[in-house]
């Protein structure tokens, strides 16, 4: 039967030396025990923070942060704490990690690049999770920012994977950087004779009514110019909206109304003609079945 004193042998049993520290059986069964409640106590304070910034309100960005830099912090004193209780000195990995760090210099660039653009697109804030975004051809909103890479929802639901670095080096328009203001704008055409004051009362008029239209800068509507077939008429207004889909909601509900306004006082809206003009004389020709 095994005692006591067997067991301590066996934990004393010594695999390798590391700078002159011996490594005993027990001290590699220490790591992952070490490592596995050192993890669950930084999970279980990490959702204890979250749950108190979440129940007041916090910026989702500033947890975000927050939770990252719990994690980072929390592994390194795990793995120094580790070394140190398993009498590792961490001198002893000076020459490794020299050549681990000169091997990610030249194999890792773009993740290394990657991951520190991410620190720094949680500290600055440039982009936020919330924002509505337009990279290059694709619009949407950020759902999460992680360490090397952000992720992003598309206008049509599909997902991307957008690398850190590239939202920091290229040109980025955030819609929602400061507010959540937007302006847009709607054109139409009405037939020649129509009453110009008249059509630019109604197209005012079918904008105020909307909810979403803000008052503050208020709607203007613009004669714009006299078209091959319309009087062309513009309106500028703004709403606030932290999508894409809010503008054009906001475009197609004025339009609706204009359209009622524009049949109730009797004003065409134009649609292209054409006057031919023959010179000489036209000749009809009844042809015999």
């Amino acid at each position: 039967m095994v005692n006591i004193e067997q067991i301590k042998g066996m934990l004393s049993y010594e695999f390798f030396s590391i700078a002159g520290h011996s490594m005993t059986v027990g001290g590699v069964l220490l790591i992952p025990a070490m490592a596995l409640v050192g993890f669950w106590a930084t999970k279980y304070l990490v959702r204890f923070l979250t749950t108190k910034l979440t129940k007041r309100n916090a910026d989702p960005n500033i947890i975000h942060l927050v939770r990252r830099l719990l994690y980072a912090i929390a592994i390194s004193i795990i793995v120094i704490t580790v070394l140190d209780i398993i009498n590792v000195p961490i001198t002893a990995f000076a020459f490794l990690s020299g050549a681990i760090a000169i091997g990610f210099g030249f194999g890792a660039q773009n993740i290394i690049n990657n991951f520190i653009s991410g620190w720094i697109l949680m500290w600055e804030k440039p982009i936020r999770i919330g924002d509505f975004l337009e990279v290059e051809n694709a619009k949407g909103v950020v759902e999460e920012i992680n360490t090397r890479s952000t992720r992003f929802r598309r206008t049509d639901g599909v997902h991307m994977l957008i690398p850190n670095s590239k939202l920091l080096e290229n040109t980025i328009v955030n819609w929602t950087l400061v507010d959540k203001l937007m302006r847009t704008s709607v054109k139409i055409g009405v037939a020649y004779g129509s009453p110009a004051k008249k059509v630019a009362e109604l197209i005012l008029q079918a904008v105020e009514e909307q909810d979403g239209v803000l008052n503050n800068p208020p709607p203007q509507v613009i004669f714009e110019d006299f078209g091959d077939n319309a009087l062309i008429f513009e309106v500028n207004f703004w709403i606030q909206s932290n999508v894409e889909g809010g503008l054009r909601m906001a475009k197609s509900n004025v339009r609706f109304r204009l359209d009622e306004l524009l049949a109730d006082n009797e004003i065409v809206i134009a649609y292209p003609q054409r006057d031919v003009h023959i010179d000489g004389s036209l000749k009809l020709l009844k042809s015999e079945a």
